[in-house]
């Protein structure tokens, strides 16, 4: 038996390559995707199967261990390919791969533009950021699919303010209806294809927001509090984020401390717990104008809504609900190395929480206090005013050593 996958680029005679068209010729059996199968020459007199789902097509090969099998992929098996997800159920031994011509290579001599230095993001069939993302790069590539079609992505561009970049689309790749149109964003959240499409976002002005401390009027607020912008960076320095981690927010507000999370904990999830349904709005709002897609809305009373959610790598505590401790004791237990913070406004809240750090297995304990003036402005002169201060406490989880 012989087994060759092979990318058939755009999924048209026209964009197999020699070695490809030549493997599919010689075969005794080709499967693949129905668009895939049906759109073969007619110089291939395999028999034809459709199938796409990884273990159906071993079961196939498996029952027919004499024949030469083409397994189809469409454009190239190394570019966000179902081929890795294959070659993991059948094994790489004795298996060919034939790559193919990519949609990012087929879409950019569209264009007549390089394509090494865009930035590639698949959308098909799962979230992404997709205003971060582009608010970082000055060339963005997206693969489109499922709920995250054209008109999803350039909503989420709008809603972060970057409506007005260029936005090209190609759709149909390749076959008989292909189409390349270019729009400023937010006019293809109205008139956006939702069919099999790629698009290039051009932002002539690229930066990564930085964190820590965003201005207060950057944020969308409303009646629930907010921990200010000087405090909050207090804050997100004790935390000591990396990008992989997960974070929970308790009592998150109107969500700033896990918007600022967030973006340093890219590659990470962050948890917002909150009790009050404007707040899990303004939370979500403010996630879209971001562009962070990697935060979760989490209702209910703390402790009992952390349930079946993964243990944080670090906590902050900005609202208790009066069971700080039950919180404490509920995520240390789900991981004891974690670090944490809490703030506290009232004296009886500072109290409270130095006493249960003083009783808790946690090390490297900090108390600080943040009081910050802001100048205002009376006539021709500056006058200070003092914000009510804060109390910030941190620790790190120290395991209780039973040998």
């Amino acid at each position: 038996m012989s087994i060759c996958i092979v990318g058939t680029g755009m999924g048209s005679p026209g964009t197999l390559t020699a070695e490809a068209l030549k493997a599919i010729e010689k075969a005794d059996a080709v499967i693949g995707a129905d668009r895939l199968i049906s759109s073969l020459p007619d110089s291939c007199r395999a028999a034809k199967h459709v199938c796409v789902d990884p273990d159906e097509i071993k079961g196939h090969i498996s029952r027919h261990p004499d024949k030469s099998v083409c397994v189809l992929m469409s454009g190239d098996t190394g570019f966000y390919s179902g081929t890795k997800r294959l070659l993991e159920k059948i094994g790489a031994a004795d298996v060919r791969v034939l790559p193919g011509i990519s949609s990012i290579q087929y879409f950019a001599a569209l264009l007549k533009r390089p394509w090494q230095d865009w930035k590639l993001v698949s959308a098909h069939g799962k979230n992404v950021g997709a205003a971060g993302i582009v608010r970082e790069n000055s060339e963005t590539f997206f693969l489109t699919g499922g709920d995250l079609g054209v008109r999803a992505i350039c909503a989420q561009l709008t809603a972060a303010g970057l409506g007005g970049l260029s936005v090209t689309v190609g759709e149909n790749l390749g076959g008989d209806n292909e189409r390349i149109k270019t729009s400023p964003a937010d006019m293809l959240t109205r008139s956006g294809s939702d069919e099999l499409a790629v698009m290039l976002v051009d932002n002539p002005q690229p930066g990564r927001l930085v964190s820590c401390g965003f201005p207060d009027d950057a944020f969308i607020r409303g009646a629930t509090p907010m921990t200010k912008s000087e405090v909050r960076s207090v804050i997100l320095s004790k935390l000591r984020l990396c990008g992989t981690d997960v974070v929970y927010d308790v009592g998150a507000g109107t969500g700033s401390v896990s918007v600022e999370s967030a973006l340093l904990a890219r590659k990470g999830r962050v948890y917002s717990f909150e009790r009050t349904e404007e707040g899990r709005r303004l939370i979500g709002e403010n996630a879209d104008k971001f562009g962070v897609p990697n935060i979760r809305v989490v209702s209910g009373e703390a402790p009992a809504s952390f349930a079946d959610l993964p243990a944080p790598d670090a906590s902050f505590i900005g609202g208790s609900g009066g069971s700080l401790k039950k919180i404490l004791d509920t995520l240390l237990a789900k991981n004891p190395h974690m670090r944490f913070v809490i703030s506290a406004v009232a004296l009886e809240t500072l109290s409270e929480a130095a006493g249960l750090l003083k009783n808790l297995p946690v090390c490297h304990t900090e108390i600080v206090q943040v009081a910050v003036s802001r100048a205002r402005f009376l006539g021709d002169y500056h006058l200070m005013t003092a914000c009510n201060p804060v109390y910030i406490l941190s620790a790190e989880g120290r395991p209780v050593n039973n040998t």
